[in-house]
């Protein structure tokens, strides 16, 4: 991609002496990073869902600054691309590698900014590998970041508070491998959420809050998009009376969303409606786990787990796929909770499944309760990737955590149990609308699991 900046008259001499170079790099896992000379592979598509954080960090850049994004699942990093700043938006698991190029990169002389929620929350530790950090909001921080650099003054920490979501500048689309991403037609109406689940990191980078941008320029940014669009926020119903008059704003615009709300939508036939009638056809929601027991643990407490069959099916009778999450190694989980919940994922049809083990991430409240009691036993934040424990579990070993929970990936993507998915579909959604989001997720996990070394292969001995 070239490098690109927001619309502006033509420069003149004296401008372009001023223009800065700024290159934004999203690191990748090992297994899933592109190699030179080799071409991006389906499987990613999936899960980089969007790139819309990293557009608007260069949405936020001062007019002078020219900026190109390169994201490693779809492409190598030239270590000897022209550039005066490197940033890096890291996430735990790829912090390391993260660290890695950045170190690289300031060998070469280059000014380095790490950014994201790995570096916002382990501050020392990410200093060692960087000139500045952005903590928080792009918004916020990346204007005074930039001005300060230019004169020489630039600050090792910039944390200046929440963003106003009021007037956001437009992310520029043109900067992305759009046909390397399912959906590249993202939009966030919303940030933030106000629970307080244990387990997650949202709750610290907002603080706690939930924010809403103005509906009118929510709407007229989707009309400049495609008919699919992925709404990116991490609970876009948490505020009820915004999210029905959002939809109700949409729904003239006859287009397909894509979304991420808490099963408790269900209970409320207004919202419910409003969302289906503007045009949603698939939610992704945390289930977490069957236990309320566990649920409380986690501080879901509101979700009623006995509930969830007729809630599904209600979402179903809506004509919206269910994308759920569920999640292993509470304390009070035995071997037996990943027979028991396959069988409940496959008899009550959901559609799609995120299944991860209970990882305390830096910056979650479980983090700093566990990092207290001493019960983390593992600090390679490799291995913070969901899929590795790196905890002492209490009523099973780490071995048969980690085995379980690939067992009920490798069971719920094997072939027989996706067929049979698809074939109930067909009873309350449009199959061919829907049948490739289901078969691309369905085939990316596949190819995920066996690159982490799970047998795909194995037939399901649940009954579905």
């Amino acid at each position: 991609m070239e490098y690109g900046a927001r619309s502006k008259p033509p420069m003149n001499d004296q401008e372009k002496i001023r223009r800065v170079k700024f290159v934004l790099i999203n690191p990748t896992a090992d297994f899933l990073r592109a190699k030179r000379n080799r071409k991006p592979r389906f499987k990613n598509k999936y899960f980089r869902f969007s790139m819309l954080p990293s557009l608007y960090v260069v949405a936020s850049m001062p007019d002078w600054v020219e900026s190109r994004i390169v994201d490693e699942d779809i492409e190598p990093i030239d270590f000897d691309i022209d550039a005066d700043i490197i940033g890096l938006t890291l996430m735990s698991a790829v912090a390391p590698r993260g660290y890695e190029i950045a170190d690289r990169f300031r060998k070469s002389g280059k000014t380095v900014i790490l950014g994201g929620y790995h570096p916002s929350s382990m501050i020392e530790e990410a200093l060692q590998h960087c000139d500045s950090i952005c903590v928080g909001e792009a918004e916020s921080n990346v204007p005074t970041m930039m001005e300060d650099w230019r004169r020489g003054q630039l600050k090792k920490v910039y944390d200046l508070g929440r963003a106003d979501l009021r007037n956001l500048p437009l992310p520029p689309r043109g900067l992305i491998h759009r046909g390397s991403y399912v959906l590249a037609d993202a939009v966030q109406a919303t940030r933030g959420c106000a629970n307080r689940c244990s387990f997650c990191t949202i709750c610290s980078m907002y603080k706690h809050q939930h924010r809403t941008r103005p509906v009118s320029e929510v709407v007229r940014e989707v009309k400049g998009l495609g008919r699919y669009i992925m709404f990116v926020d991490d609970n876009l119903t948490y505020d009820r009376e915004y999210a029905i008059a959002l939809f109700k704003a949409l729904t003239p615009l006859k287009k397909t969303f894509f979304g991420q709300t808490s099963i408790t939508i269900a209970y409320d036939d207004e919202l419910l409606k409003a969302a289906v009638d503007c045009g949603f056809k698939a939610l992704f929601m945390g289930l977490e786990s069957l236990s309320k027991e566990a649920l409380k643990e986690d501080q879901k407490g509101f979700l009623e787990p006995e509930e969830y069959p007729g809630l599904i099916k209600k979402l179903h009778e809506n004509g919206i796929m269910i994308m759920a999450s569920v999640v292993f190694g509470h304390d009070n989980d035995t071997k037996e909770v990943f027979d028991r919940t396959l069988r409940f994922l496959l008899e009550n049809n959901v559609d799609t499944l995120q299944a991860t083990v209970l990882t305390p991430l830096p910056g979650s409240d479980l983090f700093d309760k566990w990092n207290r009691t001493g019960r983390i036993v593992d600090r390679d934040w490799t291995k913070y990737d969901y899929s590795h424990v790196v905890f002492e579990p209490k009523l099973m070993t780490k071995k048969d955590l980690e085995a379980g929970h690939g067992h009920v990936l490798t069971e719920f993507y094997s072939w027989k149990n996706i067929l049979k998915r698809g074939w109930k579909m067909r009873k309350y959604t449009n199959i061919w609308q829907s049948s490739r989001l289901l078969l691309g997720i369905s085939l990316s996990y596949r190819q995920r699991i066996k690159a982490k070394g799970f047998d795909v292969m194995a037939s399901g001995h649940a009954s579905g």
